[in-house]
């Protein structure tokens, strides 16, 4: 999940980096040429970031797929930008939700040809720096990040070393912060919870305590239906404001999330991967089967057949045409 900004090197997942899954040096070589792509396999392999809203996705276009389609679903989950070397070799056919890396899409689109773009997913991603409302509420110029100095005493923690705590989700992620921290001149230091949940857990406990906190955040996301965050306004987002790593003071774009396909698969991948091109929902229904998984501790299988059985009329648009 990563605007070019926040891309993960491995997985995010539960608690710690859910294990980045190592491909075999022994794969296929890198011609975007798809082991399973064409119908005879009908095996379809998709990789599964692990935050829950690309939980979400896997879990619905499996549910359809096998329960629809016909076809065996394969997951696997991995980091984004491994993702992206694992598509080019075919080792998996899809990704479902991109945040944008425009240097594998370089790479592999332009340079390789290994890789097509799938389409739109139909969700627009940010990422911000947030505060609970309850604390916005009492101190209403926080909301603007030229005031943040002012309240970093009361967002320190014993691990940012007398400095604000900027919490953040696994160390996995690539952000901007500590550039935007630098070249802002803030009383700021970036603290990993370890994982999104360990992030959402350090919430919640902030929240239920009504403490102050300051912490890198995103939507979609569907913890945002809980808990009441207010984003702290950066320097505007320009375009190319993002294009040095390293001098970077402005905020992060809205990312009109996107699929990608292996090159072969897209062209052999049948109806499989009409129907993944065809699949694109809103940010609303994939927070529920979100939520479901997370707030209610489903499976994401449970889940997927759940929403699947409440919206035909939603996927069934997806189904390739006869």
């Amino acid at each position: 999940m990563s605007n070019n900004k926040r891309v993960l090197r491995a997985s995010i997942a539960t608690a710690g980096a859910i294990g980045m899954l190592a491909l075999s040096a022994c794969g296929a070589a890198e011609t975007g040429k798809s082991n399973t792509a064409g119908e005879s396999e009908k095996t379809v392999k998709l990789t599964v970031p692990s935050w829950v809203g690309a939980e979400a996705n896997v879990a619905v276009a499996k549910e359809i797929l096998e329960k629809k389609l016909g076809y065996k679903v394969k997951t696997q989950q991995m980091g984004e930008v491994l993702a992206w070397d694992a598509l080019s070799k075919g080792d998996i056919d899809a990704v479902l939700e991109d945040w944008g890396h425009p240097e594998q899409e370089k790479k592999y689109i332009e340079d390789k040809k290994a890789v097509v773009k799938g389409g739109d997913l139909g969700v627009t991603g940010h990422i911000g720096w947030f505060v609970p409302k309850y604390f916005a509420d009492a101190h209403p110029d926080v909301k603007d990040y030229k005031n943040l100095n002012k309240y970093a005493d009361q967002f320190k923690t014993s691990e940012s070393g007398g400095k604000g705590q900027l919490l953040e989700g696994s160390p996995d992620y690539v952000t901007n912060d500590d550039a935007i921290i630098k070249n802002l001149k803030l009383d700021l230091k970036t603290v990993y919870a370890g994982s999104e949940a360990a992030q959402i857990t350090e919430i919640k406990k902030n929240v239920k305590a009504k403490k102050p906190f300051l912490t890198y955040w995103w939507t979609p996301q569907w913890l945002n239906s809980q808990v009441d965050l207010v984003e702290v306004k950066l320097p505007e987002y320009k375009e190319g404001c993002d294009k040095d790593p390293k001098k970077i003071t402005c905020a992060y774009p809205n990312t009109p999330l996107q699929k990608f396909f292996n090159a072969d698969f897209a062209k052999k991948g049948g109806k499989a991967a009409e129907f993944l091109k065809n699949f694109k929902w809103t940010t609303e229904q994939q927070n529920e089967v979100a939520t479901m998984i997370a707030g209610d501790k489903m499976s994401a299988d449970a889940a997927a057949a759940k929403w699947v059985e409440a919206n035909p009329d939603v996927w069934k648009a997806w189904l390739p045409k006869k």
